[in-house]
C-alpha cells in the first residue's frame, strides 16, 4: 500500500495558521542522563517564524539548551484520531538574556489571540516585568517540519 504521508501533510501556510491557532507548544530538549526532556510552554511565532517562549534562567531546559541547542517542538490538536493535527519541528534554541527582550516576549505571549489597548498593554508590562528579570527568552529557529491533519483522509484509513 502506498505512503498516505503526502496526503496529511499541512502546506507551510497551514503550518502557519496551526501555529498561530494554538497557545501551548511541547518542547523536548535532550538531557544530560541521556533522557529527553519534554515540557509545556506557551509561546509566539515572530515574523520570520521563529518560536519564542521564555522560561526562568536557571531552569532544566535552559541548561539543557546550552549543553545542547538541538530541540524537537511539537503542538497537537484532536481528540479523536480522524481529526489529529500536529506539527513537529526540529529547531535549534537560541537563550537570550536580554531584560527588554524578555518583557516583550512575556507581552506577547500572554496577549496572543486578543485585542488589547495602550492601558491594558501597559499594565500587562508593568506585571511581567516583575519577574522579567529572572528569565531568560528560547528562540527557536525551525530547521525541518514534520505535520499532519487526519481530517485530510476523510475517514478513510
Amino acid at each position: 500500500m502506498p505512503s498516505r504521508r503526502n496526503n496529511i501533510e499541512l502546506s507551510a501556510a497551514e503550518i502557519r495558521t496551526f501555529l498561530d491557532s494554538s497557545k501551548t507548544l511541547i518542547i523536548v530538549s535532550n538531557g544530560a542522563d541521556g533522557y529527553p526532556h519534554p515540557m509545556p510552554m506557551w509561546f509566539y511565532v515572530d515574523d520570520a517564524g521563529c518560536l519564542l517562549c521564555t522560561t526562568f534562567g536557571k531552569s532544566q531546559k535552559i541548561v539543557n539548551l546550552r549543553r545542547d541547542a538541538k530541540a524537537s517542538l511539537l503542538v497537537e490538536s484532536g481528540l479523536e484520531y480522524a481529526q489529529l493535527r500536529g506539527v513537529v519541528i526540529y529547531a535549534r534554541a537560541e537563550v537570550i538574556e536580554d531584560l527588554d527582550v524578555a518583557i516583550d516576549t512575556l507581552v506577547k505571549i500572554n496577549t496572543r489571540g486578543r485585542a488589547v489597548d495602550a492601558a491594558q498593554r501597559e499594565a500587562l508590562t508593568a506585571g511581567v516585568a516583575k519577574t522579567a528579570a529572572k528569565r531568560a527568552v528560547i528562540k527557536f529557529h525551525p530547521q525541518r517540519y514534520v505535520s499532519w491533519n487526519h481530517a485530510k483522509l476523510g475517514g478513510r484509513y
